[in-house]
């Protein structure tokens, strides 16, 4: 009798194991599948954004400012006017002051109307 239910423990063991493995590998997939939507999801957006024009008016995002403990000052700069747009993604801009510079259009978004903080100048 002990035998047996020493044999039954052990299978209901053995079914759990790869009931719990089953459910493990299903939360893995059902995982790898959220994340590659989001990353579509993320990618196309990025791509629609990035699209500068000649005569743009864009933000430069000031990377310098995370080294300063300036929390809620804009980390954007701006307005800038693109001037040429090079491949794989270099854009020259032009400031307030005519001072034309080459940046990565990585580093750009489009100026939408509103104040824009100065505390740079």
């Amino acid at each position: 009798m002990a035998n047996m239910d020493l044999k039954s423990g052990s299978e209901a063991r053995f079914l759990q194991i790869h009931e719990l493995e089953e459910l493990r590998n299903h939360a893995y997939e059902s995982s790898s599948r959220y994340k590659e939507r989001v990353k579509r999801l993320h990618d196309k957006r990025l791509r629609d954004h990035k699209n500068f024009r000649v005569g743009d008016v864009v933000l430069l995002y000031n990377s310098r400012l995370r080294l300063f403990l300036v929390k809620l000052k804009s980390r954007w700069m701006g307005p800038h006017t693109v001037k040429e747009i090079f491949s794989y993604g270099a854009v020259i801009i032009e400031d307030s002051n005519v001072v034309n510079f080459k940046v990565s259009g990585h580093r750009l978004k489009v100026y939408i109307n509103g104040p824009v903080d100065s505390w740079w100048r």
